[in-house]
């Protein structure tokens, strides 16, 4: 076997050795072997769950593979329950606050990457100490924030505003566009503005078509937030007619069958995982451009 340059945790003398491949190839097909079976053995006991009888699942003796099949409860639970008022709820809060936060973000990040204003690492990193906290400790500021607007004085609760607006300020995706915009050279801002562009014209013009990447990284970040919230849209949006799917779901659990509110869950699950399969190499390229430099 040809000396392989790469750095491993296994030496290339190991390697060579009949007692090496095999704990190498041991060791790796069980850790794939292991997170494949973590991460999507759940996916099929929801997507296998849903085409079992009700009373199959009520069994104490749980089945792998359904005894009886009905996929009929797809259909029945997309149906009986109106899952597609729900799903359109869903799109348009996910809609919105992908708008919100591209608009808020790419400004802020371009203003603390480009423009640099008087104590910008002081506000950026004021953004970013909000990362450490829980969740949990923003919610009772943040729900007495939207139920009286300081300054305008209005109540938000029922109205996509309630989830659109907490979402627009996100400091993660801040600091992932400021530090991809900080890799655009200088030389290239400076090219545009001797050409008598204004700032405003330099961020559409330049900054924006080198940033599709990370653009598209927070574009499914935003959407993906949104789309699996739960707690949130169950406090803000407690009209049935305005709830997004999963608080949907979770309202109508006591009235669906075990097998349709699987049903359910997958179907609402789906638009994420095809979103994942088309864009996994965007995600990962994204994340990693800031990080090329600096």
């Amino acid at each position: 076997m040809p000396e392989s340059r790469e750095r491993t945790l296994i030496a290339p003398a190991e390697m060579n050795r009949r007692t090496g491949r095999f704990l190498y190839w041991f060791v790796l097909c069980s850790t794939v072997l292991g997170f494949t079976l973590a991460f999507v053995f759940p996916l099929y006991w929801m997507a296998g769950g849903a085409l079992k009888s009700s009373s199959e699942l009520a069994d104490q003796n749980p089945t792998l593979i359904p005894h009886s099949w009905h996929p009929e409860s797809y259909s029945e639970a997309w149906a009986n329950v109106g899952l597609s008022d729900y799903f359109l709820n869903t799109l348009l809060l996910a809609a919105g606050a992908w708008l919100t936060q591209l608009l808020v973000d790419v400004a802020a990040a371009y203003a603390l990457s480009k423009l640099r204003p008087a104590l910008g690492n002081i506000v950026l990193g004021m953004m970013l100490a909000t990362l450490m906290l829980p969740v949990s400790a923003l919610l009772v500021p943040t729900y007495l924030t939207v139920t009286d607007v300081p300054l305008f004085g209005v109540n938000l609760i029922n109205t996509p505003w309630a989830i659109w607006l907490p979402a627009c300020a996100n400091a993660f995706n801040i600091f992932i566009l400021k530090r991809f915009f900080d890799q655009i050279p200088t030389e290239l801002l400076d090219s545009a503005r001797m050409d008598g562009a204004g700032p405003l014209r330099v961020l559409v013009s330049v900054v924006l078509p080198l940033s599709r990447p990370v653009l598209a990284v927070v574009s499914i970040f935003a959407v993906v937030g949104v789309w699996k919230d739960f707690l949130w849209p169950l406090l803000v949006l407690p009209d049935p007619a305005r709830q997004p799917i999963t608080v949907a779901l979770n309202r109508l659990a006591e009235f669906m069958p075990a097998n349709q509110l699987l049903a359910g869950m997958v179907m609402a699950s789906i638009p994420l995982l095809v979103i994942f399969l088309i864009f996994q190499r965007h995600i990962i390229a994204g994340l990693t451009a800031g990080s090329l430099k600096g």
